[in-house]
């Protein structure tokens, strides 16, 4: 039961890959609104993309 007991405290106190896991979830934090953000103003960016795709090409012709 002790080298159970020891195991545990061993596993608990364990903290390698902390620092990465939190890295991790700072760039999920970041990423995620910008993603929701995309989603949801996906054809207001759609227009406005060929829009800018017509003027440059337009532009580029004339």
């Amino acid at each position: 039961m002790k080298r159970i007991w020891t195991s545990l405290r061993k596993l608990h106190s364990d903290e390698r890959g902390a620092e990465g896991l939190e890295k991790l979830l700072i760039i999920a934090a970041v990423v995620l609104p910008l993603l929701g953000l995309l989603i949801w103003f996906r054809k207001d960016l759609a227009t406005w993309v060929q829009d800018l795709w017509n003027t440059t090409k337009s532009e580029g012709t004339g």
